[in-house]
């Protein structure tokens, strides 16, 4: 009700002269339209769309279609795109606090993620305004496992494998676990599987699901490792454009969004995993030898990225710990 109030409101506002003022802005996706990602993307468009009587029109562009995955942060920093959405890890290198959602083990499950977000989300928020981007709101993954095409029993098992990376976290489990790493978008995935170009991936059930990995894989190990998340954002300048009616019609299709998103993940998760099931694949825990090996593994790495994200990221760690 309360949504429905601000909407309202927000909208009579907007709506005086919005004929005269409606204005476009395409939305670049990098996952399959039918992920719940782009779901919940294509919902929010359609709420701002409709909370603002048309006066800003949201058009979503999902799959890479617009732009590919690696692209669509800057196609929006420098105003080629006005919005888009990103998996924020991918984007580490330019940033650690970008990371943060993807510390190996630090969380493992949903309720530990979104404790930490809520500490590192305002940290996140001021790293892209200092890119020129206006964050709107972000949804997690579900929790991360390991998909390979043979039996798994210790990390030894993955020495020479082709490992599909997308961030600086998945570059470097690959190379202390002797993967051989391969930059891959979403997008390109089902292809570079078929190809032999990647053999192996740390991701979601989702993934596996919308590409059917079965194709090519056989196993599928919940680890747990972290839940990454992707996040929706504006262009800095053009939320600055913006009238405050039209920001907070924006504003409250955002929270409406990531609560949404954060329901339809938790759901995702079993029942991509019943999938890659029903589709012939193995999925089981990771034994514990591996576990245990992982974990060694990642506590190295989360080392490396407090070294690296310095003050404010032992700050977020502190606090999530309560120290």
């Amino acid at each position: 009700m309360k949504l429905m109030n601000t909407l309202l409101t927000a909208t009579a506002l907007v709506g005086i002269g919005a004929a005269a003022h409606a204005e476009k802005w395409d939305m670049p996706m990098a996952y399959a339209a039918s992920n719940f990602h782009s779901e919940v993307g294509t919902e929010f468009a359609s709420c701002v769309t409709t909370g603002t009587d048309g006066a800003l029109e949201i058009v979503t562009h999902p799959s890479g279609s617009l732009f590919g995955g690696a692209e669509i942060k800057r196609a929006v920093m420098t105003g080629q795109a006005m919005i888009g959405e990103r998996l924020m890890s991918a984007h580490e290198n330019e940033n650690p606090l970008y990371g943060v959602d993807s510390i190996p083990f630090l969380v493992s499950s949903f309720d530990e993620h979104e404790t930490l977000w809520s500490i590192a989300e305002p940290y996140v928020a001021d790293a892209l305004a200092e890119d020129n981007l206006h964050y709107v709101y972000s949804v997690p993954w579900p929790p991360q496992g390991l998909y390979m095409n043979k039996e798994l029993t210790d990390i030894e098992g993955m020495k020479g494998v082709k490992f599909r990376s997308y961030s600086a976290a998945t570059a470097k489990m690959a190379e202390l676990t002797g993967a051989l790493p391969v930059q891959v978008e979403a997008a390109e995935l089902s292809q570079a599987l078929a190809t032999g170009v990647a053999e192996s991936f740390i991701s979601s059930g989702a993934t596996g699901y919308d590409r059917k990995v079965w194709e090519h894989l056989s196993h599928f190990y919940e680890v747990d490792a972290w839940l990454p998340r992707n996040a929706i954002f504006v262009n800095l300048d053009a939320w600055n454009d913006l009238d405050e009616a039209t920001q907070a019609v924006i504003t409250e299709c955002g929270a409406t969004a990531a609560a949404d998103g954060l329901a339809k993940s938790e759901a995702y998760t079993a029942f991509t995993l019943d999938e890659l099931k029903k589709n012939g694949m193995t999925v089981e825990r990771a034994s514990d030898h591996l576990m245990g090996q992982l974990k060694e593994m990642g506590a190295v790495m989360t080392e490396e990225w407090l070294a690296k994200a310095g003050d404010d990221g032992k700050a977020i760690i502190d606090a999530y710990k309560g120290e």
